[in-house]
């Protein structure tokens, strides 16, 4: 009876702003992949294997959100690392917050490095958070030291696969994300996706290999099957073990030529 008498207290007060809610959640990070490994398996096993034509030199780097918190960039340099990727934003309203010490500290100990933003398109319009990731750390400079910025479509984390759109609607908020970041930047924004779901949330509804560099995300020893109409992979992630690992496709002087633009 008790406690009824209190479940009832504590939602009245709810009702009037006077109590929060005990399960409510910590601000979002979804890291790149995050939503990819839950819904198509897990981390890859063993090294890579090149077996897409004309991929001839590889450049192995790591990409990090909050979850990370603050990175041994030493460590990973000596692992071999070149290059990494570091979470800036999501949607319009989260911001990581070890955001300075990874994307610094990666240029710091001599690592090409981008920003990356997890989109979700049914909170407001691809404009918008490009231009909240162009603000908060996915911009760009031609220092030869900072990748385009990548914009991280996958599967929502908070409900349905594709967000309530179409493969059009998807594919339309896509190009505004694209189109705004190149106005901002004058960079052509990194696609992050998985195969399974561009083929599910986008198709063939629209075409971006003849703009946009494509990162893959699987987890196995190959690349496999690209999305739609892209015929080479840029980046490819492999594995989240120790942590989520990539490659560039192309030798270290075609990274940084990436980065020059």
């Amino acid at each position: 009876m008790k406690s009824g008498l209190l479940a009832a207290l504590s939602a009245a007060l709810l009702a009037i702003g006077l109590a929060t809610p005990a399960a409510a959640e910590p601000p979002a990070d979804h890291g790149l992949g995050s939503q990819i490994r839950k819904h198509e398996g897990g981390p890859g096993v063993g090294r890579p294997v090149h077996t897409q034509p004309g991929v001839l030199a590889t450049v192995s780097g790591i990409d990090v959100s909050g979850w990370q918190g603050n990175v041994d960039w030493n460590y990973w340099w000596g692992q071999g690392k070149r290059f990494a990727y570091v979470k800036a934003t999501e949607g319009t309203s989260y911001r990581n917050p070890y955001f300075a010490q990874q994307y610094n500290g990666s240029y710091n100990v001599g690592m090409i490095r981008g920003a990356y933003h997890f989109a979700l398109p049914n909170v407001s319009s691809g404009a918008t958070q490009a231009n909240y990731f162009a603000s908060n750390g996915g911009g760009w400079s031609r220092d030869g030291k900072t990748l385009p910025g990548v914009v991280d479509m996958e599967y929502n984390p908070y409900g349905a696969t594709c967000y309530g759109k179409t493969q059009a609607g998807m594919a339309a908020w896509i190009r505004d994300f694209s189109n705004t970041y190149r106005a901002r930047t004058g960079r052509d924004v990194v696609i992050y996706t998985s195969t399974s779901w561009w083929s599910q949330c986008v198709g063939t509804a629209q075409a971006f290999a003849a703009t946009n560099p494509l990162w893959v995300a699987r987890y196995n020893t190959t690349v496999g099957t690209l999305p739609y109409n892209w015929g080479i992979w840029t980046f490819w992630q492999y594995t989240d073990s120790p942590l989520d690992q990539n490659l560039f496709n192309g030798a270290y002087d075609r990274l940084r030529a990436l980065a020059l633009g």
